[in-house]
């Protein structure tokens, strides 16, 4: 083989070598960066609110979307450096978990939401208003739209309500959206899910405006959601509040084994669309998966959304993992006011003992769901009146 033959493989062959190095250097450095940006905002945040308690803020969309990096590989591939499951079935391990409040995490963020209402009222001379079609009179649905409109209340937002009967036509829902959607005083539309059965789901939540899906389940919404290249117009409003309950606990997702359990289009598909532009490692369970348990103990993060009361045990969980729990199942309990409570997918009383933090049912996930369908009420005002960042 001639010299230059020679020179030219050598040179090939450094740059098999050290491409992958120098590209996850590139990458360490920008995480860096994005690190570093973060840590500044926070310390200027504490800086601005010295001598009282710090307000949460609802998280920008941006942030909300993960930073974007390009996928880099180092080589070697990384040791995996997860705990093992534990071997005692996820017994006692002598501490208690850090509850995650939902509570006070949408307080804040709806006491920031309702000073940006009384800003634009007094630019522009009208408030956000948010359309609610309810149809049938399911009990957790009552109650849930019940909290919707009692936090617009709260913060200003102006509520609409079209309710329908539950033997209603398809035609008649698709009227209500789109009356809604041609009311200019109307800047967001929700339709309460589930359906009755003899309806298209997929069908109705297409009528909705784009501008004004508010829950973010309109089918382009959904698919920039899944480009990382594009960003939707809103996000769902449950996966959101996921994420927002984990960014203001301060709790690492990049690089994260996440296990999501339940793949519904309005938590579970979102959730584990957003969390992969968190660059987590997202694993989904739903009910045809071969031994889910072993799935779940395996992760750093546990988000449940498969609305089965106490699935998820004590010993589904690795020791120290965070669990993030969507669940709202009525249980029937005569000592309650309403003959039920609710209780969720997580088994609390086992998984406290094993978790490092967790979100109880009630107060977790929903309060803060409810406060970022109102930002995205707000947002939607915003952009149209023009007022937006």
């Amino acid at each position: 083989m001639g010299g230059a033959a020679v020179a030219v493989l050598a040179a090939a062959t450094a740059t098999r070598q050290n491409r992958a190095p120098l590209a996850s250097l590139l990458t360490r450095v920008v995480r860096g960066l994005h690190d570093a940006s973060v840590a500044a905002a926070a310390a200027e945040e504490d800086k601005a609110g010295a001598g009282s308690r710090r307000r949460r803020r609802r998280s920008s969309s941006s942030l909300l979307l993960g930073p974007d990096f390009l996928d880099t590989w180092d080589l070697p591939p990384r040791a995996a450096s997860r705990t093992p499951p534990p071997q005692d079935g996820g017994a006692d391990y002598g501490y208690t978990a850090t509850i995650i409040d939902g509570k006070s995490i949408a307080e804040d963020i709806r006491l920031h939401i309702a000073e940006e209402v009384r800003q634009m009222k007094s630019a522009v001379g009208h408030v956000p208003g948010l359309a609610v079609v309810l149809v049938g009179d399911r009990r957790d649905s009552e109650s849930y739209v019940r909290y919707k409109t009692k936090g617009c209340e709260e913060v200003g937002i102006k509520s609409l309500l079209a309710k329908l009967p539950g033997n209603c036509t398809e035609d008649e829902v698709m009227d209500s959206v789109s009356r809604f959607n041609e009311d200019p005083s109307v800047h967001g539309i929700l339709v309460q899910l589930p359906l009755p059965q003899h309806m298209d789901e997929e069908r109705i939540l297409s009528a909705i405006s784009l501008e004004k899906d508010v829950d973010g389940f309109h089918p382009l919404n959904v698919g920039n959601l899944a480009l990382r290249s594009r960003k939707p117009l809103f996000l769902p409003c449950a996966a959101k509040a996921c994420i927002e309950l984990l960014l203001q606990s301060g709790i690492e997702l990049m690089g994260k084994h996440v296990t999501v359990i339940g793949r519904s289009k309005v938590v579970g598909l979102p959730t584990s669309l957003l969390l992969q532009r968190h660059h987590a490692t997202v694993s989904v369970i739903h009910a045809f998966t071969t031994n889910p348990e072993a799935i779940t103990r395996e992760s750093d993060i546990v988000i449940s959304a498969a609305g089965v009361a106490n699935l998820v045990r004590g010993s589904w969980l690795k020791q120290g993992a965070v669990v993030i729990d969507v669940g709202t199942n009525p249980i029937e309990d005569p000592t309650s006011d309403y003959g039920y409570r609710l209780t969720g997918d997580v088994c609390f009383e086992e998984a406290v003992k094993v978790a490092s933090a967790i979100t109880p049912v009630p107060g977790g996930v929903g309060p803060v769901t409810i406060a970022m369908l109102l930002g995205n009420t707000l947002d939607s005002a915003k952009r149209f009146y023009g007022l937006s960042d």
